[in-house]
This record gives structure tokens, sequence and C-alpha cells, in this order.
């Protein structure tokens, strides 16, 4: 079982594994404005307007890695990187982490960044989406206020 799932994400990577198929979702239902019903050909057709709207990612929008081990780790499995797994196919370049920021190009979104991070092995268990608001004009804070952001965490502790 273990090396059918290793094989399938070396194949897939966390691109496709997670952005694509769960961060993307939740950006769409984020993003999207009001379908006229809450038919699933209505929702769709909102989710769709959203993809249409964001324009092709440049590498300089994107951070891919893939993780090494620690050797001094008090966890067994931390000391392992990707490629010591025995499981994993040798010289493997299947990322196992990605960031990327995308833009959305329509009257709501302009201007808003929507930040997608997910990884395996991490310090931290957590595929996420991150909305930052942009800056209203006339502050009255003086500066004093730190940037308004929406995060939809998908895990660990999904919110």
């Amino acid at each position: 079982r273990l090396r059918a799932v290793v094989e399938y994400f070396d194949e897939f990577g966390i691109i496709r594994d997670v952005m694509q198929n769960h961060l993307l979702q939740i950006l769409c239902l984020a993003a999207m404005e009001k379908p006229v019903t809450t038919s699933p050909d209505d929702i769709r057709d909102e989710k769709v307007k959203v993809l249409k709207a964001i324009p092709s990612l440049s590498l300089s929008s994107c951070v891919l890695g893939q993780y090494s081990g620690d050797p001094d780790s008090e966890d067994p499995d931390a000391r392992l990187g990707y490629l010591e797994d025995q499981t994993v196919p040798e010289g493997s370049s299947c990322p196992t982490f990605a960031a990327a920021v995308l833009k959305i190009n329509n009257e709501r979104w302009d201007g808003v960044p929507f930040i997608l991070k997910c990884g395996k092995a991490l310090n931290e268990r957590k595929a996420e989406v991150r909305i930052q608001y942009k800056d209203v004009p006339g502050d009255i804070f003086n500066g004093s206020t730190v940037r308004n952001e929406l995060v939809i965490r998908v895990q660990p502790n999904e919110s």
C-alpha cells in the first residue's frame, strides 16, 4: 500500500495532488460571484469564470521544493529526505512543496494576491489559501495596521 501511495505521489506531485485538486477549489469558492442558484451547474459556471480570469503563472510567482532529511532529528521519520525513502524512484525531481501567488483579473479582486501553499513532510502539516486584501485608501491609522488577510486552511484543523 505504501509503495502505491509513493508511486502515485511521485507521478503527480504536490501540485496536482493538493494544489490543483483542493486549493484551487477553495480559491474558486472564495473568489466566485454569487451563483444564480445553488445548482451544481450554476456553481460550476461561477468557478469557471474565476479560473478564466487567472493569468498563466510565471516561474517568478512560484516556489517549488523537495524535502530533505534532518539527521539530528529526534523523530525517526524526519531523518530521511524524500529521495532517501526506498520506495521513491532514484533521482526523482517530484516537488514535495509548492507555493504560488495567483492574481484574478477582474474588478473585485484587482490587486489582491491569492497565495496557495502546500507541502509534504513540513515542520507543520498544512495546506491553505491566503487572501491578502489590498490596503484601503485614506489610512486613518497612520500605517500602524497590518495587512488584512483571510486564511482558509484545508489541513490540519480545517477552518
